[in-house]
């Protein structure tokens, strides 16, 4: 940065984006551009007209739906564009005005003052795999919502299962019952219909993610962190398309709290108090690491399916992930122990598997990513 730079704060919408320019210079006062349309061909104009004297232009818009095409599109124009953290702009506690105009005056005037945090911008195709793994997510809930569905209308039904949920028996159990009046069989009928279109939906998304994994760029990272107990394919996928480069993040500790995973704390002089999980970032990641975190409860040990996995891994991972089963199923008997809740040790438990995640994936990403 220089001071002849010119800092552009983009409001970016589906159609236009409002436009506000600040200098680099102490004092400069902040003037709204105007509003153009959200094309490729309006963005070039614009670049064109506003470095047409030589001066470098550092552009930045919130993160949202619109997605990265503009930062994408800037970028390969050879400017610098940062996608910033919408949670992570300062803003006055008494402002009641929010318009598109002020939006982008706001921008211009922080991205000077370097008071923005930008996120990490990943690249197309590993868009395209988040994409992939988010929808599996998506139906899996929609399976879930879908299984509560009929288990409450057959609750409601006074029809309780013998065979426990979901097993070959109840199975069996659900397509062998008759209702009384026909329009109780139909609706019946078509919840198990719409149960079994979404499970056909979840397994060949699984399928999907296993078959274009080898593709990625980030793949062997994905089959190293496998080596962690808990770890599946599409475990390990989430957590690699969630969180991108890990070489982003200096230390664990880092990627903890990215991941939510970290106690929240409201200290005052000498009172200090730590309260539950923050819950901020990536909730679907923060969702199977604790998932993952239920298998240590076991004691440790190289099951076949480890094993397989493990095979074709260098033996410093291998390493990694033996002294992980064994400090983390550890720390659970601990925990169990001392009498905490099984919800809280497993919370703790998923924090330091971040921990072993973190070391094991920059011993392979720098190599390959």
């Amino acid at each position: 940065m220089t001071d002849l730079t010119l800092f552009v704060g983009l409001d970016v919408h589906k159609k236009t984006i409002s436009v506000a320019l600040v200098d680099a210079m102490a004092g400069a006062e902040v003037r709204f551009y105007g509003t153009i349309a959200n094309e490729p061909d309006t963005l070039r104009s614009l670049c064109r007209r506003l470095s047409k004297d030589g001066r470098p232009l550092h552009f930045c818009y919130e993160a949202g739906p619109c997605g990265y095409g503009v930062q994408r599109h800037l970028t390969r124009l050879g400017h610098h564009c940062d996608v910033v953290a919408p949670a992570l702009i300062p803003c006055k506690v008494g402002d009641k005005v929010k318009t598109d105009r002020r939006d982008a005056m706001m921008l211009a005037q922080t991205l000077r003052a370097g008071q923005l945090t930008a996120v990490w911008v990943p690249d197309e195709a590993h868009e395209a795999m988040r994409d992939l793994v988010r929808l599996r997510a998506q139906a899996m809930r929609d399976l879930r919502k879908m299984r509560q569905q009929l288990l409450s209308f057959l609750l409601r039904h006074g029809i309780v299962s013998p065979y426990g949920h979901w097993t070959k028996m109840h199975r069996r159990w659900l397509g062998e019952l008759t209702f009384a009046h026909p329009a109780q069989h139909l609706a019946h009928e078509e919840m198990l219909q719409r149960i079994e279109r979404a499970e056909a939906l979840c397994d060949r998304l699984k399928r999907a993610i296993a078959d274009l994994v080898p593709q990625w760029s980030l793949a062997p990272v994905v089959l190293a962190i496998q080596a962690l107990r808990g770890v599946s394919l599409v475990v390990a996928a989430v957590i690699v398309a969630e969180v991108g480069s890990f070489g982003r993040f200096d230390n664990p500790r880092q990627l903890m709290a990215y991941l939510g995973l970290n106690p929240s704390e409201h200290s005052s002089g000498a009172t200090i108090r730590r309260g539950p999980i923050t819950k901020t970032g990536n909730a679907l990641a923060r969702t199977c690491l604790v998932e993952a975190a239920w298998t240590y409860r076991f004691p440790a040990r190289v099951t076949q399916i480890i094993r397989d996995r493990m095979k074709d891994l260098p033996e410093p991972i291998r390493n990694v992930a033996w002294k992980a089963q064994v400090r983390l199923s550890g720390r659970y008997r601990k925990l169990t122990a001392a009498g905490k809740p099984a919800p809280k040790i497993v919370v703790a438990i998923a924090r330091e598997l971040v921990g072993f995640i973190w070391a094991i994936a920059r011993m392979v990403e720098p190599k390959f990513a």
